[in-house]
């Protein structure tokens, strides 16, 4: 398999973090987004929408979409399960994972920002701000339904990491790059620390891909 990503994209880093935690390694292929790999021909030939990732498989199957790759990992490869086994616990699993996956990251994508500054005048802080605003108003509300949901960690589902640690990992790492307040978040930045040390989830931070500009 090939993975075609972006060492600072979120989405990308999601994957990262799924692999990790099934224990395996596929061909990593760096997509640069700032000198636009993502909208030439041969990225378009793969993915039409020109956003990573995509997952490439050994019989030339294309999937791309985050939530799509993140679910054909769980479901055809060996490794520990990233969603619960009841009904109930892979509700709230994908639950905590929308809450990142579809209310905030989206917001603070780059074409977004990239919108905001060259389309819509504004400066880059301005943009970045946009960003930091929505990130803490998301991660406010995940610390709170922790709390609801009587959280002890140290993942987001207990014991074990599962599906929604997959976005928290990324989306926590964007949120510093914005601005956000991401101290205020004592549950979150626990269950980071207990993600970073799994030494190959910590492997998949975006400062150790081959293709990192830091």
């Amino acid at each position: 398999m090939k993975l075609y990503g972006y060492w600072r994209s979120g989405t990308s880093y999601r994957v990262r973090v799924a692999l990790a935690l099934k224990g395996v390694q596929v061909e990593q292929v760096a997509v640069n987004l700032l000198e636009a790999e993502h909208k030439g021909e041969e990225y378009l030939a793969l993915n039409p929408q020109g956003l990573v990732p995509s997952l490439i498989l050994d019989d030339g199957t294309v999937i791309n979409q985050s939530p799509a790759i993140l679910e054909y990992i769980d479901e055809a490869l060996a490794g520990p399960d990233l969603l619960p086994k009841d009904a109930l616990g892979r509700a709230k699993a994908r639950q905590y994972a929308a809450m990142i996956g579809c209310d905030i990251h989206p917001v603070q994508n780059l074409r977004i920002l990239k919108y905001i500054q060259n389309e819509l005048g504004h400066e880059r802080d301005e943009a970045f701000n946009f960003a930091a605003h929505w990130i803490d108003v998301g991660f406010a509300a995940m610390e709170e339904q922790l709390s609801r949901d009587s959280w002890s960690g140290p993942f987001v589902m207990g014991e074990k990491p599962t599906l929604p640690d997959c976005y928290l990992l990324p989306q926590l790492y964007a949120g510093r790059r914005f601005g956000a307040s991401v101290e205020r978040y004592t549950k979150l930045l626990k269950i980071e620390e207990a993600l970073n040390a799994l030494p190959a989830v910590a492997a998949a931070h975006p400062d150790q891909q081959a293709d990192a500009q830091v």
